[in-house]
């Protein structure tokens, strides 16, 4: 298994430092990873100029670093037809950049429930557009990997469903460690259900908020907060799943989503440390 950081995972840094792209693989070589995860929402203007995924490619060379996932920032759950065909061309592209980055793997959001949309409603704009990009993924042989994320795809049962109903051999998990506390699911529980489709996995833990924090947390759909922590010291059983990759034979990406308050460069350095003992 290989491991990554997700460009989110320093989301604090980018703010703070003003980082791009480039800013952020030079980190990763500083802290001696095999890969990067980048995100469709960090470019500045790759379509309209090729020289931006030029210069990520001679860096990523330079440093001797692979893409383990591009992410997609979609979402399928949109009322009208103009609006579902908007977030698969988002998908479609990403695809397309994920090829030209020497990369396999497109982390895919499905989208959530709002108003008065039904979860039925949902749930069949979501196959529905990702029956529509899975064409083109079976073609290019890259993976969609759906990550457990909102009210539609959260809990494991809902990503199995939805990855039944697509039913391609492209359309697979990212599977993140840490969400599924935000929907009361015991993270080990999900991974026995999902471990088949993994084709990706965020490696991300949280703990319950104290009584006297005044930081802002992440609301699970009972309204308990969540804060982020370095994996190993939140809830989440990480040598369980690690474990349980090893047992299946998992050969992909572990990539870190750090979504903390403490200082992400600090933390993301750890989180690869303690991560590169799980692996031994």
């Amino acid at each position: 298994m290989k491991i990554s950081v997700s460009m989110y995972s320093l989301a604090s840094a980018i703010q703070k430092e003003n980082w791009g792209i480039m800013d952020f693989i030079a980190y990763a070589n500083d802290i001696h990873l095999d890969g990067v995860e980048l995100l469709d929402i960090y470019w500045k203007d790759k379509r309209n100029n090729q020289n931006e995924i030029i210069q990520v490619k001679e860096a990523l060379e330079r440093h001797g670093l692979q893409v383990s996932a591009y992410d997609v920032t979609n979402n399928f759950v949109k009322e009208t037809s103009a609006e579902r065909t908007e977030e698969a061309n988002k998908v479609k592209d990403g695809i397309r950049v994920a090829k030209e980055l020497g990369c396999n793997i497109v982390r895919v959001f499905c989208g959530d429930l709002r108003g008065d949309l039904t979860y039925e409603e949902g749930q069949d704009w979501i196959v529905e557009g990702l029956k529509e990009c899975a064409s083109l993924a079976e073609q290019e042989k890259v993976y969609l990997a759906i990550e457990n994320h909102g009210l539609l795809a959260g809990q494991s049962n809902q990503v199995e469903e939805i990855i039944r109903k697509v039913n391609s051999p492209f359309v697979k998990s990212t599977f993140d460690t840490g969400n599924f506390l935000l929907v009361h699911e015991s993270p080990k529980e999900a991974f026995d259900r999902l471990k088949q489709a993994i084709i990706h996995v965020h490696f991300k833990d949280f703990r319950e908020k104290k009584s006297d924090e005044v930081t802002k947390g992440f609301k699970s759909i009972k309204g308990v907060e969540l804060i982020g922590t370095v994996p190993g010291d939140g809830e989440v059983d990480l040598s369980y799943i690690v474990n349980g990759l090893k047992e299946v034979a998992y050969d992909g990406w572990l990539s870190i989503e750090y979504e903390g308050k403490d200082d992400a460069k600090v933390a993301n350095e750890e989180a690869v440390n303690r991560l590169k003992q799980l692996l031994k």
